[in-house]
């Protein structure tokens, strides 16, 4: 008998009816949690220094408290790693989230106490969803991998400090570690393709159920998978195989090379989990769009990504940047996420872009970053865009991309008018490249008008793709030291540091 799958289907039940309730109270639920995040901030010296005593109403706030980039926090979190209490948050800090930022070197993110429960009853909560709405509940009564980054904590005065999915590692709850794989030990190896053959080692043999990870990564561990059992697909290995938790990047530009190497369609969870709080899950699968986590201790603004041209400031600091709360946004328009939180972040500027698919539950989108964006003549192309114009190339043409970046070429080689450059690497070639590429452009006039206009204007030539080695995007990341664990390759850069690289 299913023993855990049966205890725990209660909770699941109790779980989705409260998420619907969840989402019919999203503003009201918004505004308490301001309300409580001031009160509880007036003690800290940020508090202090903003005059959240005074504070009574959204407007003041607007006015006391800028958009803040990680530059201009860094201050309040020397403070608190040189020892002091009631800095950003009454108290110290549980963890630090420790991250790397383009601009910004490492980032060390507090996680506070009251702060914990977004992280990771969230997670809890998008998988009881998923047995609730679909009734497969069975990954409870068997293996789980979480392909994460190492549970080794280092002290940062006084505080463990590592990645966030390393941390996660320390807070697996009893009655899920038992199920849960690989080991500490494997967890804690460093060297990324050391580690998926410990992996593979571990998990031969075992009834697994769930996997959870970044795209590229898990293909990487399937391939090894493969290569060691001599099995043609994963579900030959695991054949109780049934749910893919996924979060980080889109998974639409991997799907087709997965589920060739999984052996068939199987259920997807999506996530939206960062350093700086847990932002939202996919709360009905099979379809399209992530439920907003309104009632987690986070406050959201919203800043028009129009307006996003204006976050230059080096020391992070970015006044009169117009900014809405949760009411205030609509559907299909591109926004910058703003977030405060029991964590101690104050307006802080997270770096990600959303688009609204629905406001009544708020169910959205991650659309690209800020910084990860081409608009080298106008045009302002954003991931969203080369993602959905890539799935459009490949519903078109058979073919399996392993992965793909986006560079602006400002001085073609062989001269004539600029273009868009498209380094992609592919498991299977498109018999045409050049109608791939067509059906790629055509996508991204559609997407994108002023692209569209500068095509039409012949400002740019269309696009052109660069076909790579299937590997090469692995060995790049190598590289820089950031194989596997939770490390992404940016989709887009306005500049050509990446695919110069590449090659």
């Amino acid at each position: 008998m299913p023993i855990k799958s049966t205890l725990i289907r209660p909770w699941a039940l109790q779980t989705a009816r409260a998420l619907e309730r969840q989402g019919r109270r999203a503003i009201p639920d918004q505004e308490s949690i301001w309300r409580k995040l001031i009160k509880k901030g007036r003690a800290t010296a940020f508090g202090k220094a903003h005059g959240f005593g005074d504070i009574r109403y959204y407007g003041q706030y607007l006015r006391q408290v800028p958009v803040m980039g990680y530059e201009a926090m860094r201050p309040y979190v020397e403070r608190i790693i040189a020892g002091e209490k009631d800095v950003l948050w009454p108290g110290r800090p549980r963890y630090f989230a420790k991250t790397s930022g383009t601009t910004s070197g490492v980032k060390y993110i507090p996680i506070t106490k009251d702060s914990l429960p977004n992280h990771f009853g969230s997670a809890r909560k998008a998988l009881f969803n998923y047995y609730a709405r679909t009734g497969k509940g069975a990954f409870l009564d068997g293996k789980v991998i979480f392909l994460s980054g190492s549970p080794k904590l280092e002290q940062k005065g006084g505080i463990p400090t590592g990645r966030l999915s390393g941390i996660a590692n320390h807070l697996v709850p009893a009655w899920l570690r038992a199920n849960q794989l690989p080991s500490y030990q494997t967890n804690c190896i460093e060297d990324w393709e050391t580690k998926v053959d410990a992996i593979v080692s571990e998990t031969l043999g075992q009834d697994l159920r769930l996997i959870s990870g970044i795209p590229p990564w898990v293909q990487m561990y399937y391939e090894r998978l493969l290569e060691r059992s001599g099995k043609k697909t994963v579900l030959e290995v695991f054949p109780n195989f049934h749910i893919f938790v996924h979060g980080g990047v889109n998974f639409e530009p991997y799907r087709s090379v997965l589920e060739n190497l999984v052996g068939a369609p199987i259920d997807s969870l999506e996530t939206y989990p960062a350093s700086e709080g847990f932002i939202a899950f996919q709360d009905i699968p099979g379809e399209e769009g992530l439920l907003l986590n309104t009632r987690s201790g986070i406050f959201y603004e919203f800043i028009p990504l129009e307006e996003t041209h204006r976050l230059q400031s080096e020391r992070g600091l970015y006044h009169h940047i117009p900014r809405i709360p949760l009411s205030g946004v609509k559907t299909g328009r591109d926004y910058a996420i703003v977030l405060s939180s029991n964590a101690g972040l104050w307006s802080y500027l997270l770096g990600d872009t959303v688009r609204f698919l629905s406001l009544n539950p708020y169910r959205l989108l991650v659309s690209g970053r800020i910084k990860h964006f081409i608009s080298a003549f106008g045009e302002h192309v954003i991931g969203k865009e080369v993602e959905q114009a890539l799935d459009f190339a490949l519903r078109q043409m058979p073919a399996k991309v392993v992965e793909f970046t986006v560079a602006p070429q400002i001085h073609p080689p062989e001269g004539g008018a600029p273009y868009h450059e498209w380094f992609i690497a592919f498991e299977q070639q498109p018999e045409d490249l050049k109608a791939f590429a067509k059906y790629l452009n055509e996508e991204m006039c559609r997407q994108n008008i002023y692209y569209r206009d500068l095509i039409k204007g012949k400002v740019l030539q269309t696009l052109k793709i660069r076909p790579l080695p299937k590997d090469a995007f692995r060995k790049y990341m190598q590289s820089l030291g950031k194989l596997g664990g939770q490390n992404k390759v940016p989709r887009l850069s306005n500049n050509r540091e990446i695919v110069d690289r590449l090659g």
